[in-house]
């Protein structure tokens, strides 16, 4: 099974994520942030992967710190659980729509950290949630996963609908991604023979 648990704790931040790749989809989320919970159900969810994450930030700060660092160590806790990618498909892409938004992502286990991430939100914050740490959650999830990923959020008149198709389509696109291939058992899927 391609499951690990990783702690990391700072001066910050304090976050225990459990993740299993080959899951269902079932969450025990507690980051004291409401709407990143909601977002990351989506992710595991639509990823069919089992997510389990307690975080303890420095909240009455602002939301930055918490929500990057759960970022940074769910990557890790990615990249660790994937090992060295032989046999899977490597790439995976997503369509998600939600009423009047759409959004696309589009994952490569590249070994290679890499963001582009097109998003003009119609309004700064979801209820108390600032959308700007979207953005920071997803750099510090490709930093620390190396892996590329392109989000593009291609229409939306509501910034929750907006939001909710792009952790929708990641989690579908990262399901793909880290699929066994049946035709490549074994093989590194790069013509380097490394990832």
């Amino acid at each position: 099974m391609r499951q690990i648990q990783i702690t990391r704790n700072t001066l910050e931040t304090q976050i225990s994520v459990n993740i299993n790749l080959d899951g269902t989809g079932k969450t025990i989320l507690n980051t004291s942030i409401p709407f990143l919970d909601h977002m990351l159900d989506q992710v595991a969810r639509h990823g069919m992967v089992d997510l389990e994450i307690t975080a303890q930030g420095d909240l009455h700060i602002d939301a930055h710190h918490t929500v990057e660092d759960i970022g940074i160590t769910l990557g890790q806790a990615f990249a660790q659980a994937i090992g060295d990618k032989k046999g899977l498909r490597r790439y995976g892409h997503a369509y998600v729509p939600l009423d009047e938004a759409l959004s696309r992502v589009v994952v490569d286990l590249s070994g290679r950290p890499g963001m582009e991430f097109n998003v003009n939100f119609v309004r700064a914050r979801i209820g108390e949630f600032d959308v700007d740490l979207t953005n920071e959650f997803f750099q510090g999830f490709v930093n620390h996963a190396l892996v590329t990923l392109h989000i593009d959020n291609l229409s939306g008149k509501n910034a929750h609908h907006q939001a909710e198709t792009i952790f929708k389509a990641f989690g579908r696109a990262l399901r793909v991604a880290i699929e066994p291939d049946p035709r490549a058992v074994g093989i590194i899927p790069s013509t380097k023979g490394s990832l």
